[in-house]
């Protein structure tokens, strides 16, 4: 367990209480705390699609669905049909429900520049990034709960094969000299069941659908020394969530097991967050390629000692 762990979350827990969320009501309106937190989703965007609002609350439909009632109850939220779907739901604020929230606004606003006062500037920022980067690294969290890291099976096939050809045409990787046009495309889990080579995917939680993968094997041409990292692509709803790091270190911990003495890799510059990655996990750039992989196409070239 990381040392930060026990430290971060009493120190969670001690703003939740000073911020009162556990009278389960706002002091100053006297609202519950989803109410307010509706409001001000609400507000903050004019109009809202209701089908909107339960993941902006990290709600399920039902419980956003007895909130929205019990403000239009209220007289505090409007709902009216979408202009050309009339299934959607917009709602907006009513008169009564503005004053509502800028009197919401208005006593927390107080109540953080009462203590933001108590700090100097250094610390004030210091307070502002924090928050913002543990809020953030919770989100990713929860994102990535939602999905799953193991070896390829066999029942991948066409899940792989989609991944990549759904991804690099993205990047303008779709014709002649590409990765996408290699045979194993069509069957990655049978071409990578052999020594000295591996692929994992990363899969949804709920269906198995495959949503990223990448993998390590012997590269073309560059003697047993030289592996290549193959295939290593994610689709956006994993993209920033940390499954680039992770496989990137499997395929490093694998591929140094395996005897291997340095991983070989081709990109394009355009690629510019998995050259990021790359480069921050110690490769360095070549001008030439090495090995005989055929992807002429590939304009930057990567290399790292095992």
């Amino acid at each position: 367990m990381l040392p930060e762990v026990l430290p971060l979350r009493q120190a969670s827990r001690e703003l939740v209480r000073e911020l009162g969320f556990l009278s389960g009501r706002d002091a100053a309106s006297g609202l519950s705390h989803s109410h307010c937190h509706a409001l001000i989703e609400i507000e903050a965007r004019g109009a809202l699609a209701q089908s909107e609002l339960p993941a902006l609350l990290r709600l399920d439909k039902s419980t956003t669905s007895r909130i929205v009632a019990e403000l239009d109850a209220r007289g505090w939220v409007k709902a009216k049909p979408h202009e050309t779907d009339g299934r959607v739901r917009i709602l907006s604020l009513t008169a009564k429900g503005k004053a509502k929230v800028d009197l919401v606004h208005r006593e927390a606003n107080a109540r953080v520049e009462s203590a933001l006062d108590l700090l100097g500037e250094s610390e004030r920022d210091a307070v502002l990034r924090g928050m913002q980067l543990y809020a953030r690294a919770l989100e990713r969290a929860r994102r990535r709960s939602a999905f799953d890291t193991r070896p390829a099976k066999s029942k991948d096939r066409e899940g792989i094969a989609s991944l990549i050809r759904t991804v690099m045409p993205e990047f303008g990787a779709k014709g002649p000299g590409f990765a996408i046009n290699d045979p194993e495309v069509d069957d990655m889990p049978a071409t990578y069941d052999v020594p000295r080579a591996h692929y994992w995917v990363v899969v949804r939680k709920d269906d198995d659908r495959v949503v990223g993968g990448g993998g390590y094997a012997e590269l073309v041409g560059g003697g047993p020394a030289t592996c290549e990292l193959r295939k290593m692509y994610f689709l956006p709803e994993v993209r920033g969530l940390g499954f680039g790091q992770e496989l990137l270190e499997k395929c490093i911990a694998g591929a140094t097991k395996h005897g291997y003495a340095r991983m070989y890799l081709e990109t394009l510059t355009n690629m510019t967050q998995a050259k990021k990655l790359y480069e921050k996990n110690g490769f360095l750039p070549l001008e030439r390629p090495l090995g005989k992989t055929g992807h002429f196409g590939c304009d930057s070239f990567y290399v790292r000692a095992l």
